[in-house]
């Protein structure tokens, strides 16, 4: 079992940890030494037990927070997802009817011929 030394409130200890389990636990004792070097620029230098002690309740307190919010995320995901499968248990809605106006064949005729009187003149026009 690996003996891991581990720096907090500039006190060192060395801990046993299991195999592989040393990045976590430099980890943890590192979020454990923030919370201790914040306590002793606020207070001081304390005994050891109770540094140790009151850096484990900021960081309990702090997870309790973060497990508040986890609970919140997870509530309003479970939410959204509900919400989700509701609109795809919904039939899909009609389609939109969009109605094209039509151009009378009639105007279509009469268009074409007037465009070509007008082809005709301008050739007459430019022949001249």
């Amino acid at each position: 079992m690996p003996q891991v030394e581990i720096n907090i409130g500039g006190r060192t200890f060395e801990v046993a940890c299991q195999e592989g389990e040393e990045p976590f636990l430099h980890s943890a004792a590192q979020m454990l030494d923030v919370e201790a070097q914040h306590l002793a620029s606020q207070i001081g230098r304390v005994p050891e037990a109770r540094m140790l002690l009151m850096a484990g309740l900021m960081l309990a307190d702090k997870t309790a927070g973060l497990e508040d919010k986890v609970q919140t995320l997870e509530q309003e995901a479970g939410e959204l997802r509900a919400a989700i499968e509701t609109l795809k248990a919904q039939p899909a809605p009609a389609p939109q009817r969009i109605e094209v106006p039509v151009i009378p064949i009639e105007v279509s005729e009469a268009l074409a011929e007037i465009a070509a009187r007008a082809e005709s003149l301008a050739a007459k026009v430019e022949g001249q």
